[in-house]
C-alpha cells in the first residue's frame, strides 16, 4: 500500500472525524471506501445506456443542462429568436 498525504480544509477533517467516529472506522479506510465508490476501477469506462431511435444526446443533456443553467443562471437564451435583440439586425 502506498501512503498518500494531502491538505484539506478545516470542515472537512470535523466532517471526516465525526463520520469516522459514528461508523467506527478509521479515518483512512473511511476516505478509502470514498474514493472506491466515486472513481471507476479497473479503468474501464462507465457503460452509456443506448439512444432511442431519433433522439439525440442533446435530448438526453437538456435536463441536466437545465438544472446547471438555472444554478448559475445563463444570460440570454436564443438573440436569434428574440424580436427585441433582432430589431435593428440587417440595418
Amino acid at each position: 500500500m502506498t501512503t498518500l498525504s494531502l491538505t484539506l480544509p478545516d470542515q472537512l477533517v470535523s466532517r471526516l472525524e465525526k463520520a469516522s467516529r459514528a461508523r467506527r472506522k478509521t479515518k483512512a479506510s473511511l476516505v478509502r471506501e470514498c474514493l472506491e465508490k466515486q472513481l471507476p476501477g479497473n479503468g474501464t469506462p462507465t457503460k452509456l445506456s443506448k439512444l432511442a431511435r431519433g433522439e439525440s444526446f442533446y435530448d438526453r443533456a437538456l435536463p441536466i443542462l437545465k438544472k446547471t443553467w438555472a444554478k448559475r443562471g445563463r444570460g440570454l437564451r436564443d438573440l436569434a429568436t428574440n424580436p427585441k435583440q433582432m430589431k435593428d439586425f440587417g440595418k
